[in-house]
């Protein structure tokens, strides 16, 4: 059982406990729904990168199970292998997961790793990999906090949710 109440959210909007459970904040429910889906829809990142980094972070997040339930299944619509999926758990050698990593665990990555990411990704990529790392890890503790019961996986229909 949850540690705080689910409150109501707009018809539109998929019935999730996270998203109920962050309607309890009404002024910010809103433009926090749609900062998120922009994260998801409007980046330029590619679906996958997106995706190794949001199950990294759940991976490194002791009580963010939910968000690692919601977004393998996730991932799995954007394409992402068995593979991929379970180097997310221990990070492995892939640059994507190892700058997530960092930034999670030290605030910032290492030079190299740094110096690797600007010879893989654009400015702007790197900014939007930023942003959904701060994101992920901010709603991992609000879920780890909450300890927030957790739902089936709707996968690529969050996607589409609406506020």
């Amino acid at each position: 059982m949850a540690r705080l109440p689910y409150a109501e959210i707009p018809e539109r909007t998929p019935k999730l406990n996270i998203f109920r459970l962050l309607a309890n904040s009404e002024p910010v429910f809103k433009p926090f729904m749609r900062y998120g889906l922009a994260l998801l829809r409007d980046t330029t990142l590619d679906p996958v990168v997106r995706e190794q980094a949001i199950l990294r972070v759940a991976a490194l997040t002791p009580g963010a199970e939910y968000e690692w339930v919601q977004h393998e299944a996730i991932g799995r619509a954007a394409g992402m292998t068995d593979g991929q999926i379970a180097a997310c758990c221990d990070g492995g050698d892939d640059l994507v997961l190892r700058f997530t990593e960092e930034v999670v665990r030290d605030a910032t990555p290492s030079d190299a790793t740094f110096a690797a990411m600007t010879e893989r990704f654009s400015a702007q990529e790197i900014i939007e990999l930023l942003l959904v790392i701060g994101q992920y890890m901010g709603l991992a503790r609000v879920m780890a906090t909450a300890q927030i019961d957790i739902d089936p996986p709707i996968g690529a229909t969050a996607l589409s949710a609406d506020v």
